[in-house]
């Protein structure tokens, strides 16, 4: 079954604004909490990325910053340069939205909830026996960036790309 035009271009609009409005909370507020002997800490993505590179797990550190804060980030935009300027039927970006939609189906393996339930599950394991560890307000919005984020470049036909400028809504 072929989708409308509209319909798929406005719910992948629609998904990609949400993902994007979310993306702000998910990396400002604490994902996680512990409390361990009467300390009481909070951390977000970026406190892990910095605390990462300050231990000297440098490589750690990028990949969880390409995974959880800079890709999911390109690819919202992308997402939001495909429906522009699908919906506006511009012949000019043709060639850049066939590179855009493949580079965000590229980064597609690299999405930030593997990364994020792994870091959950390492401080569950290490610190469960001597240590509170709960999720923060950020982890909600966080996890709900990822869902968005799938199903936006999910409801996004690439077809769309291809139809004449004569065949607007």
């Amino acid at each position: 079954m072929i989708k409308e035009r509209g319909d798929t271009l406005t719910r992948t609009a629609a998904l990609s604004l949400a993902a994007l409005v979310l993306y702000v909370p998910a990396n400002i507020y604490p994902i996680m909490r512990m409390e361990f002997h009467g300390v009481y800490t909070e951390s977000t993505v970026w406190d892990g990325c910095v605390r990462l590179f300050q231990d000297g797990q440098w490589p750690i550190a990028i990949i969880v910053f390409l995974a959880s804060l800079l890709i999911p980030l390109l690819k919202l935009m992308g997402l939001f340069f495909l429906v522009v300027t699908t919906k506006r039927s511009s012949q000019r970006f043709k060639t850049l939205r066939v590179s855009v939609h493949k580079a965000i189906k590229a980064m597609g393996n690299w999405a930030m909830l593997d990364v994020f339930l792994l870091a959950v599950l390492v401080s569950l394991v290490k610190l469960g026996r001597i240590a509170t560890v709960t999720a923060g307000p950020g982890a909600l919005a966080f996890a709900s960036v990822v869902v968005l984020t799938i199903f936006a470049s999910a409801s996004f036909e690439p077809r769309e790309i291809w139809r004449k400028e004569t065949q607007t809504t």
